[in-house]
């Protein structure tokens, strides 16, 4: 007896569905009772998709139309699999068990474990995640010495992942490959070792698995007559997303059963089964999508699969939802009106029954920063007026945006987290970058220094680290001297060169950031190096941002964003603290950076890229950075179709708002420590004007001259009060414990004993590390002109000024520690909340 049997239909429900529609507005109902061959319900934002998609499928099976085993629906997360399972078993109870719910990947791997012995393999083959793919990139690279050719195994495996959605492998590849190239050749051997590796250990990747599919199908149209023949009814979510080969897998599950092939089948075809041609028809395909949220091209989706849909399946019927049951009307318009200037889509118009709602608030600031004032401020009204912080989301184009945002709201004692990211100076890269300002700072400290020495890598391995550790500490002597005497130590030319050179570096950028100790012509002694200049140099002779920007990957290419970013912090705090050096900055990081997450119970803001806001609403949503070079992103401008893509990133960014939508822009916006006049993005020019109600539009900002902050409340010349609270003095360095010069000699591990010299060295680290946790933020720094209020005691009544907010009155503590949060009452700008320890105010007697 075949697994595929059909379910036995006695036990299948009675009755004609009429329920199912209960409750639906005639467009879901048309889409949850058409049938034929082919239906696309064009599905725009918050028009009840999921809900039309499951009344569709109870439908079929409660009118006895198929039976559970006959469906196949397709998601593209596990997720949104398991609330379309739970919401047909609610219509259907047991009846519903024998449906086949699951993402394109799960269905495949099902199939190709009953079908393993057709291509070879067995049916316990293995499935390498990223992290496996990753490691034998890694390791065929490095065979190669394909390193040298600029290939590293995100790159590489980005470009495989591209041609294996194409349904390419590596012998189609070099057919078509420029001969004439050797990164060309040397990628296609990189492809081909791939392949055969994964191939000898009887092992698919992710991307295999339904390019194997499609290709088992292709070769045996026997196996694929067993799919074709169950599955009469295959539906498919999120149609827009699909790629190449999730299309052409869906093309091969619809295909009729020739009649050589419906002969064969076991068990034998019934005559209900087959046309007068002794055919078995192909299955009904119904596909749910919104070609104006098709945002994923990056990831290969191919939007012409939606927008083409009618005519590679010609006689499909179209049934477009256009009620939406999740935002006011104001918002609605401003969408339709966006989206309403891209061609390449299917007409619609959403609509609501609710009302207009409020207008959309609109607010340009002078410089990012003020734009992340305006926003927090507006976060803490919005919660003062009774919404929860986890009702409230900040979108964003680029992770590197974050930066100012999070800063203010830290400020504002704001409880927030990122979705589908890292905080600022929680990502590696901007550890990286600090790594070399920390040990230029404190060349006793070994966590940043073994951190520097593989970032970017230069082959200084683990033993070679391990050797200059200990050498440094039996001479004691700091790390970079240490580095500079690498000629003592047996290390191989090539190493030691890299070694010397490292080290010369961070001497020059240490004699910079103390001034150097030399004079200029007049004799006056050099004042320190701007910390952005040091960061900079940094960055231009390790060639980190080069390096990144090389590998032509959209996640690389954000590093190096968040580093220029980086840049922009410190040519931010060059300009704020002439007279301050590169220990108060790191200082006035690790103060920010260590900021302990602040606990609320109505739980915290949600920051996020337009791209991770895809699928969520929130009561009330900001969209910043709407400027032309963010959204629309610089990279899209030239690139086919980019623009477009970027406005239904608009698009998708306003239909998240349910009530309140804020849009934010800066007039000037610091990168790579350059201040640029940002100019307003195209699309908010597209929004009808009478939508908006700007609390300071692009023109007032441009009018004014831009001189001054000009948040929400934020005060005029002359209201400000008097900057209190920070020293100009210059900060000591205190280096370690006895700073490192007065612990006894330690030989250097004989050169036959290479292991207790890495292991002595790893001790040393872990303890270290110890120390570092212990104390928080960065480790042995003393700053003297950085505010840190850690001591300051706060009461009731106690009167206080604020830089930005002036006098006011302290109406309330709570929280302990680092989280201390004053409430306060200010002349100017009423109630406020401030994070005790970093807030810039001054308490009087």
């Amino acid at each position: 007896m075949s697994d595929f049997e059909l379910l036995d239909p006695s036990g299948a429900p009675v009755g004609d569905g009429d329920d199912l529609t209960d409750g639906l507005n005639p467009a879901q109902k048309r889409a949850v009772t058409a049938r034929g061959q082919a239906l696309l319900i064009v599905a725009g934002a918050g028009s009840g998709k999921t809900r039309v998609l499951t009344h569709r499928i109870a439908s079929l099976i409660r009118a006895r139309e198929a039976w559970p085993s006959q469906i196949l629906a397709i998601t593209f997360t596990n997720k949104a699999a398991a609330e379309m399972r739970e919401r047909i078993e609610g219509l259907l109870g047991a009846s519903a068990q024998g449906m086949w719910v699951s993402t394109f990947h799960s269905a495949c791997v099902r199939i190709l474990r009953r079908e393993a012995e057709r291509f070879g393999y067995g049916s316990g083959f293995t499935i390498y995640d990223s992290a496996d793919s990753r490691a034998l990139l890694k390791r065929i690279i490095k065979d190669l010495d394909a390193d040298s050719y600029g290939f590293t195994p995100a790159n590489a495996g980005a470009k495989i992942s591209r041609l294996k959605n194409e349904l390419s492998d590596a012998e189609a590849y070099t057919a078509t490959m420029n001969a004439s190239d050797p990164r060309e050749r040397l990628f296609g051997e990189i492809f081909r070792t791939y392949d055969a590796e994964l191939r000898r250990a009887h092992a698919f990747d992710f991307d295999d698995l339904i390019g194997q599919t499609v290709h088992l199908f292709r070769a045996h149209p026997d196996v694929a007559a067993v799919y074709q023949r169950r599955f009469r009814h295959v539906l498919v979510d999120e149609y827009q997303d699909t790629n190449h080969s999730q299309y052409a897998l869906i093309r091969e599950l619809t295909k009729p059963v020739a009649p050589v092939d419906a002969e064969r089948l076991v068990p034998p075809v019934r005559a209900a089964e087959v046309d007068g041609t002794g055919s078995i028809p192909g299955a009904s395909l119904t596909v749910v999508g919104d070609s104006d949220q098709s945002i994923y091209a990056f990831r290969g989706a191919d939007i012409r699969n939606i927008v083409e849909f009618e005519r590679d399946f010609p006689g499909a019927e179209v049934v477009k939802l256009e009620q939406n049951y999740r935002s006011t009307q104001n918002i609605l318009s401003a969408a339709n009106a966006v989206i309403g200037n891209n061609f390449d889509r299917q007409e619609k118009s959403l609509w609501t029954s609710e009302g207009d709602g409020k207008r959309i608030v609109g607010f340009t600031g002078y410089s990012q920063h003020d734009e992340a004032r305006f926003v927090a401020e507006e976060i803490e009204e919005l919660h003062r007026s009774g919404l929860a912080y986890s009702d409230i989301a900040v979108f964003y184009r680029t992770n590197s945006q974050t930066r100012a945002l999070e800063e203010l709201l830290i400020r504002s004692a704001v409880p927030y987290r990122v979705l589908g990211g890292t905080k600022f100076y929680e990502r590696a890269e901007i550890k990286d970058a600090m790594s070399y300002l920390t040990s230029i700072a404190n060349p006793y400290d070994p966590i940043s220094w073994s951190r520097l020495l593989g970032v970017p890598k230069r082959g200084i391995g683990p033993m070679a680290e391990a050797h200059l550790a200990n050498f440094q500490e039996a001479q004691g002597i700091s790390f970079h001297e240490a580095m500079l005497r690498a000629g003592e130590l047996t290390f191989g030319p090539k190493v030691r060169s890299a070694i010397t050179g490292l080290g010369d570096l961070l001497g020059r950028a240490a004699r910079m950031a103390a001034g150097g100790g030399a004079t200029d012509d007049s004799g006056t002694e050099k004042r320190p190096a701007p910390v952005g200049d040091l960061l900079k140099l940094i960055l231009d002779e390790t060639g980190m941002v080069e390096r990144l920007r090389e590998k032509r990957d959209p996640q690389d290419e954000a590093r190096a964003e968040n580093l220029e970013e980086l840049v922009s912090v410190a040519r931010e705090f060059d300009a704020k603290n002439p007279e301050a050096g590169l220990v108060e900055f790191l200082t006035e990081v690790s103060l920010v950076a260590a900021a302990d997450d602040l606990d609320d119970a109505s739980g915290t803001v949600s920051l996020m890229t337009l791209h991770t806001a895809k699928g969520l609403e929130y009561p009330a949503v900001f969209i910043t950075g709407v400027e032309e070079g963010l959204l629309p992103h610089q990279m899209s401008v030239d690139e086919v179709g980019g623009i477009s893509e970027e406005r239904r990133l608009m698009y998708v960014g306003i239909t998240r708002a349910r009530q309140q939508l804020f849009i934010t822009l800066a007039s000037t916006r610091a990168q790579f420590g350059d201040i640029s006049v940002a100019m307003p993005s195209r699309f908010l020019q597209e929004i009808p004007e009478h939508l908006i109600e700007w609390r300071q539009s692009p023109g007032e900002v441009t009018g004014r001259g831009g001189t001054e902050s000009r948040a929400l409340n934020a005060p005029r010349s002359g209201a400000r009060p008097a900057r209190g609270g920070a020293s100009s003095t210059n900060s000591s360095v205190t280096f370690g414990s006895g700073g490192g010069r007065g612990s006894a000699a330690i030989a250097e591990p004989a050169s036959g004993n290479m292991q207790s010299a890495l292991d002595k060295w790893r001790e040393r680290k872990r303890l270290a590390k110890e120390q570092q946790a212990a104390g928080g933020g960065f480790p042995n720094l003393v700053g003297g002109n950085v505010r840190d209020n850690g001591d300051l005691e706060l009461a009731p009544g106690d009167r206080i000024s604020h830089e930005d907010y002036g006098e006011g009155r302290v109406t309330g503590v709570t929280g302990v520690g680092s989280k201390r949060i004053a409430h306060a009452v200010f002349e100017s700008v009423g109630e406020r909340k401030l994070l005790v320890k970093l807030a810039p105010i001054t308490k009087h007697d």
